[in-house]
């Protein structure tokens, strides 16, 4: 009996070594293959060419610092005012569509902080401004692949919030603001023309058609209704060092993973393809 149990315990083991052996084999020959997709959309700011003709592109750029000027007058006698400079806000993004090498088109939104500085007497400054958003249409001519060209066209603008500050001998006095005020006009139209040269900055000129301030304006002083600019005109331009930047979005990687059994050792291996636009 014992030498039964024996040999029946060896076989026992040994057709548990033998299906362990097959398994192991059979990773050796097994080889998995899966490939997973992943969006991954990310974007860069550079300076680039822009793509061939007949494709709209879009770029980010607009007015960078401004330096204002104004013809400003109070029943037709000139009021004394300074150049304004600014920095800050003036950013936009543009649509472009190039017919050709040479010819193109553009629009987009500008956001845009435009205003004048006065000096009614020697001991009065009033500094006014607005922030404004506008839609450009303009033409593009030149060389468009390497960035140089002329560009020309209007602005509509509209004025969505107003500020003004009294400085008294050099003192602040007094500051307001108000959204989407009655003081200025809403629509402000403007012409403009600049030249680039190069991919990425160029020079701008912008004068505006209508009156800065609304001469129907009222408000209510001590009980009073008075006009405070019914008898002033003021004219705005400006010149500015714009930017124009190209936007590349890169779409999505393509991951392909592979999942391989060597001598009963799992592997992978992972390769990743990038694909952009």
């Amino acid at each position: 009996m014992k030498l039964v149990r024996y040999t029946m315990l060896c076989l026992a083991l040994t057709a548990a070594a033998s299906t362990v052996r097959a398994q192991e084999e059979k990773k050796e020959d097994t080889t998995v293959v899966s490939t997973e997709t992943k969006k991954k959309v990310s974007y860069h700011f550079h300076i680039y060419a822009p793509p061939k003709p007949g494709k709209g592109y879009v770029t980010a750029g607009g007015n960078g610092p401004l330096l204002s000027f104004a013809n400003v007058k109070n029943n037709d006698e000139r009021v004394r005012n300074i150049p304004r400079f600014t920095i800050f806000f003036n950013v936009g993004t543009n649509y472009n569509y190039d017919f050709n090498n040479n010819i193109g088109i553009f629009s987009g939104l500008n956001i845009k902080n435009i205003g004048l500085i006065t000096k009614p007497t020697d001991n009065v400054k009033l500094k006014q401004r607005v922030y404004t958003l506008g839609v450009p249409v303009g033409f593009k001519i030149g060389d468009l692949r390497s960035g140089t060209f002329l560009f020309f066209g209007g602005e509509y603008d509209m004025a969505f919030n107003y500020k003004e500050k009294y400085f008294l001998d050099g003192d602040k006095k007094s500051k307001f603001n108000e959204w989407f005020s009655d003081r200025t006009d809403l629509f402000m139209p403007s012409l403009f023309a600049g030249f680039r040269f190069g991919p990425a900055f160029g020079i701008k000129g912008q004068y505006y058609l209508n009156n800065f301030f609304n001469q129907d304006y009222t408000e209510t002083v001590g009980g009073v209704k008075t006009q405070p600019y019914k008898d002033l005109k003021a004219n705005l331009m400006f010149v500015t060092l714009s930017y124009n930047f190209g936007i590349r979005k890169h779409e999505k990687t393509k991951t392909t993973t592979t999942t391989e059994y060597r001598k009963g050792t799992k592997v992978i291996i992972e390769k990743r393809t990038e694909i952009t636009d």
